[in-house]
């Protein structure tokens, strides 16, 4: 096992732009990435090697993200309206601020793991591949359930 301080050197980043992907709040997801450095160095005899040890780490800053949210009673923060890549008919909804408001409606209330997959996708601009890992899936998962999460948001829209 690398030494920790390689650890967090190669990793806080992508933690961070994971926890920044979930909370859509900077100074959230610095306080959330430090915590699951903290954790990870206290409980490092726990990594089994059984996933890699980003898939771990995120798993971690998500059970932080997800502890903190039901703590603090927050609502999720609204979503970027100036959200540029237009890729999807979903997405091009975003520039109008009240198709978002009612998208993120939609979204809040998306089962998992649509929901976490779809953010993760267009928020968060993760590769599927990186996704899939998250979760311990292929890439081909991660792309099924994002289409079928963008049908749904469609379809609700409609």
């Amino acid at each position: 096992m690398p030494d920790f301080g390689e650890i967090y050197t190669e990793y806080f980043t992508d933690v961070y732009k994971y926890m920044l992907s979930l909370c859509r709040d900077e100074s959230i997801a610095e306080e959330i990435a430090q915590e699951t450095f903290f954790k990870a160095m206290r409980h490092m005899d726990q990594f089994n090697g059984t996933c890699k040890l980003y898939v771990w780490l995120c798993q971690i800053a998500k059970n932080t993200y997800f502890s903190l949210y039901q703590k603090q009673k927050r609502n999720v923060p609204v979503i970027d309206t100036e959200f540029q890549e237009t890729t999807f008919d979903v997405e091009k909804d975003f520039l109008n601020k009240e198709a978002a408001e009612r998208i993120h409606v939609l979204l809040h209330s998306m089962n998992e793991p649509y929901k976490e997959v779809f953010t993760l996708r267009v928020f968060g601009e993760l590769p599927f591949s990186q996704i899939g890992a998250l979760f311990a899936k292929t890439d081909s998962w991660a792309r099924l359930i994002f289409y079928r999460a963008k049908k749904q948001l469609q379809e609700d829209m409609k």
